[in-house]
């Protein structure tokens, strides 16, 4: 009896060994089928087209796609390069932030990031100069394929803008109100400041209607609008038209100027704004990262100088 009960007990190990060795391939099985899962999340972007409908795309050809939208083709390599990195991280982290939250990842306009069909591209550069643009901007995605920016380990808000104009770039708080590390002011790189300058002008009537002045009696003068606030980097903050204040966030929506970096003066019943810069002011500016590439700076260089502190990483496969 007892050697037949010692048998029946050698004869069990092996299949518990095996049941524990099933347990653990399983395991294995399962969270490699995951990892699979969430690679091929990262390869593709749920875009939602202008006619409503969801499009599932590579990541790689949608970035192409940002890049003709958002950059001119002309612009030099390295800086196309930091905009692909910049816009790779931008919709991977919206990914990751609005995860099952959203029918979409993206739209194709400006309130996510702004994109370009194929069509559209041909419309925009020509039949001839469409596929040495295409094919320049292929070569930059895939130059830096799988390359995001990072702080402290994760992706950050890729933030981007067209020039700063004649200041640095801006703190996020000074825009948005919530202050990130990455996103402080520094120097805009651009070589020339008066690039981006333009002029846009009002009749007062149509000044007061935009922004929402009832009582528009009496005349209109320069001193009429108070600069009562500057942001850190010198752009206008806070004012007054009339006594009534504004953000200059809102101002500048409202009267869609360029940017809130701004003066004015007012002739025969007309407000002449002179705007400098184009956009918003935080993260990177893209004439300057021009100009930084023109210099011989490599899109590594250029976006650690927009985005302080950060790393360049690669996305794990």
């Amino acid at each position: 009896m007892r050697i037949r009960r010692y048998i029946r007990i050698k004869k069990g190990l092996p299949i518990f060994l095996l049941a524990g060795t099933l347990c653990v391939l399983i395991s294995f099985f399962i969270a490699a089928i995951l990892n699979q899962i969430e690679k091929n999340q990262n390869d593709t972007v749920r875009v939602l087209m202008p006619d409503g409908k969801m499009k599932k795309m590579e990541l790689e050809d949608y970035l192409v796609g940002v890049l003709a939208a958002e950059m001119p083709a002309e612009f030099e390599p390295e800086a196309l390069k930091a905009q692909a990195v910049a816009a790779r991280t931008y919709v991977l982290k919206r990914k990751e932030d609005s995860k099952d939250l959203a029918d979409y990842d993206v739209d194709t306009t400006e309130k996510t990031q702004a994109w370009c069909s194929n069509r559209e591209m041909s419309d925009k550069w020509g039949f001839f100069k469409y596929w040495q643009y295409k094919e320049k901007l292929s070569r930059a995605v895939q130059a830096t394929k799988g390359k995001v920016i990072t702080y402290r380990g994760k992706k950050i808000e890729a933030l981007f803008f067209s020039s700063c104009g004649r200041k640095p770039t801006e703190f996020s708080q000074e825009v948005w109100g919530n202050k990130v590390n990455y996103l402080v002011s520094v120097s805009s790189e651009e070589s020339n400041s008066a690039r981006s300058a333009a002029k846009q002008d009002y009749d007062i009537p149509t000044f007061y209607q935009l922004l929402g002045i009832k009582d528009s009696a009496g005349s209109f003068s320069k001193t009429d609008i108070v600069v009562m606030q500057k942001t850190g980097s010198g752009r206008i903050k806070q004012l007054t038209v009339k006594g009534k204040r504004f953000e200059s966030k809102d101002f500048r929506s409202k009267l869609k100027l360029n940017s809130t970096d701004f003066e004015w003066t007012v002739s025969q019943n007309k407000i002449i704004f002179t705007v400098y810069g184009k956009g918003h002011g935080v993260g990177m500016s893209q004439y300057g990262a021009n100009d930084m590439a023109k210099a011989g700076r490599n899109f590594e260089e250029i976006l650690k100088h927009y985005y302080t502190g950060t790393e360049i990483s690669q996305v794990e496969k």
